[in-house]
This record gives C-alpha cells, structure tokens and sequence, in this order.
C-alpha cells in the first residue's frame, strides 16, 4: 500500500555512495581570532568538518586514509546539502573536494 502525501518519511541513518564521505561542518564563527563579537546577521564561513560516515569504497581503498571523526578541510562548492537535521549543517562531499585532514603528531 502506497502512503499518504503527508506522511514523512524518518531515515535513521545516511550512507554516502562512491567516492564520497558525510561530513557535518563546523559551527560558522561568530567572534574573530581577537575576541570581536560580530552582530548576528555577520558570521565567519567555515569550511571544515568532522566526517560522519564513509562509503564502503573510500572505507576499503588504502587511497583515502579517512575515517570516522576525522576533522577536514573541504570546498563547499562541491558539498551536497542534506537536508536531515533541522540545523542543516550534514552535507555529502566527494573526496576529490577534501583539501586535506587534520592529524595530531
């Protein structure tokens, strides 16, 4: 049977497919380097992010040394937005737009 219209449908979890990872970007900043609050309508974009999931084929190739949590630097325009939290801050990202991952020593 078929649902309604307005039944909406509740994912529980997201798999990136390819050669892509899920990364939940950080909060956009809202005071500068030297303490400056700015005003609301003003933030500091940013583009990093801690992964939240991994496909399969990234997971299993030694060409991508990402994992879960990684922290990375990514070019928003290629990210996908994923409209799955009400903060919208999830987005898809090929590996091909990862700039780099941040690694302790």
């Amino acid at each position: 049977m078929a649902k309604a219209n307005d039944e909406k449908e509740v994912f529980e979890t997201i798999e990136p497919i390819g050669k892509r990872v899920l990364i939940r970007k950080d909060e956009d900043k809202k005071e500068t380097k030297g303490g400056i609050q700015l005003p609301d309508n003003i933030e500091i974009p940013t583009i990093t992010g801690r992964i939240v999931s991994v496909s399969a084929e990234v997971e299993c190739s030694a060409e991508f040394p990402l994992r879960q949590y990684d922290k990375v630097l990514f070019n928003p325009k290629g990210a996908i937005p994923v409209d799955f939290e009400g903060d919208n801050r999830l987005f898809v990202v090929e590996v091909e737009n990862l700039v780099a991952v941040f690694r302790r020593a």
